[in-house]
């Protein structure tokens, strides 16, 4: 009988790492991510299972916590097939040169420190290295594509379905044959929401004899896209005539090339006052050039703008600052700015430096467009903290802090639902991929409004199908 145990994402939101044991087949493993917030000390423990011992590593998207223990699952032994679409291997590169480099840099410096205390020995290593990252792609690497089934050995498939996540984020049906019955198992990957302004709606699946869904925000709906949108327009406009500033940290990946949209719809439309915006992020630069690069994956208003602009996300007003020297400069500039910089949780990156030279006056605005989990300074400030520790300084909050959920990358408790409701057949669904409180929530609105039984997935619990 096939096992799924899920190494990650269960009871927590990151850590997607999710192993299906096939009776007489393949180990597939869906994901491998990174734990984020208060449990990323779970990066550093055993896997729970002997990489060595996994056949098939198939990726719903880039997301670090869906890919930033990859390095990590190749160091320690893995040596099999990696399946996905071109279009997340790309970002992937992104995302994990940037985790690589950075956890180096944080290492040289804990080093220098230590041994000035003579405690060289007690500085921790980096989870993995550059090029650890480079030997991920020296793998057998397959690429998907979206609605085409993938052979993963006999009367054994991998089918892609476009998730509207982020760019290459897909749905993973895996269909295969079990003492002569086929079966089929379903990993959502995380879901987009719908009327995305960068993302296709996601696709529908028609059948499942189990589903494991992601539940980040199975407790909530999100507010109407139209009213994030006015909200938004709204503390940008206002802001800026006020001759403030406007601090967004942003994810590099899907958020920040949504704002652009957004902003650049907003010139189009004249509702934009005159105003420098600077995309103060390396990796967000790399990443939107990848989105560029595979258009045909976004939404026809983006393939539009490609069309008439030749360009999806470039206008007059914005700039592009890759050099740490262009960063600090844009710190010159008194007001009439809108910096966008990672990270998106604010747990490290440039956005820190605009914290400490921005946050302590009134004049400006602080924009959450994203989801901040426990234990991250962005959740510590959404949750009201007003004085926080940037580079051994204490910064007073004084700057407007705002919330607009509506953009989240991930769909609500009333589009999960929703697409569940468009299976003609689904036996048993499981709930990984979130919090456990707001898992008893959506667990319960299954219940109500489906008529079926949902099942919190316990870490390393095992799911017999």
């Amino acid at each position: 009988m096939a096992i799924v145990q899920s190494y990650g994402a269960a009871e927590v939101v990151t850590g997607s790492c999710h192993l299906l044991r096939i009776e007489n087949g393949p180990n597939i493993m869906i994901d491998c991510g990174m734990f984020q917030g208060v449990v990323e000390e779970r990066n550093f423990e055993p896997f729970g299972f002997d990489p060595k011992e996994v056949d098939i590593l198939l990726v719903t998207h880039a997301h670090l916590d869906h890919v930033g223990r990859i390095p990590k699952l190749v160091k320690e032994g893995f040596k099999g097939r990696i399946v996905t679409l071109r279009s997340t291997m790309d970002l992937a590169e992104v995302v994990l040169l940037d985790s690589a480099h950075l956890m180096e840099e944080e290492y040289r410096t804990r080093y220098k420190k230590a041994q000035r205390r003579g405690a060289e020995a007690s500085v921790r290593e980096p989870l993995y290295s550059v090029d650890d990252v480079k030997a991920v792609y020296d793998l057998a690497i397959e690429y998907a594509q979206y609605d085409k089934s993938v052979k993963l050995g006999r009367d054994l498939t991998a089918t892609f379905r476009n998730a509207g996540h982020i760019l290459g984020a897909a749905t993973i049906e895996i269909d295969f044959k079990e003492r002569g019955r086929f079966r089929r198992v379903v990993f959502s990957g995380d879901l987009g929401n719908r009327n995305d302004i960068v993302m296709r709606d996601p696709v529908f699946v028609k059948e499942a004899d189990a589903l494991f869904i992601e539940s980040t925000y199975g407790d909530r709906n999100h507010r109407g896209i139209k009213e994030s949108e006015e909200e938004f327009k709204e503390v940008v406009v206002n802001t800026l005539l006020n001759n403030g500033n406007v601090l967004i940290p942003s994810f590099a990946i899907e958020r920040t090339q949504e704002i652009m949209c957004l902003l650049k719809r907003m010139y189009d439309k004249k509702e934009l006052p005159r105003c420098k915006i600077f995309i103060d992020s390396p990796m967000a630069i790399r990443a939107t050039r990848l989105y560029d690069t595979y258009h045909k994956e976004l939404s026809r208003s983006c393939n539009d703008y490609l069309k008439r602009d030749g360009t999806i996300f470039e206008f007059p007003y914005l700039s592009y600052t890759v050099k740490s020297e262009e960063s600090k400069r844009i710190n010159e500039i008194e007001s009439g700015c809108v910096i966008i910089a990672g990270s998106g949780m604010c747990t490290g990156g440039r956005i820190l430096h605009h914290f400490k030279h921005r946050l302590w006056n009134e004049r400006n605005s602080l924009l959450f467009v994203g989801y901040q989990a426990e234990g991250t300074l962005g959740r510590r400030i959404v949750e009201g903290e007003r004085h926080i520790h940037i580079y051994n300084e204490e910064v007073l909050v004084r700057a407007k802090v705002y919330t607009i959920n509506g953009f989240s990358a991930h769909a609500d408790q009333n589009d999960l639902i929703e697409w569940m409701e468009h299976f003609k057949r689904l036996e048993k669904i499981f709930l990984i991929h979130g919090e456990f409180k707001k898992q008893l929530v959506f667990k319960k609105a299954i219940e109500k409004r489906l008529g079926k039984r949902a099942h919190i997935v316990a870490p390393e619990e095992s799911i017999y199908l």
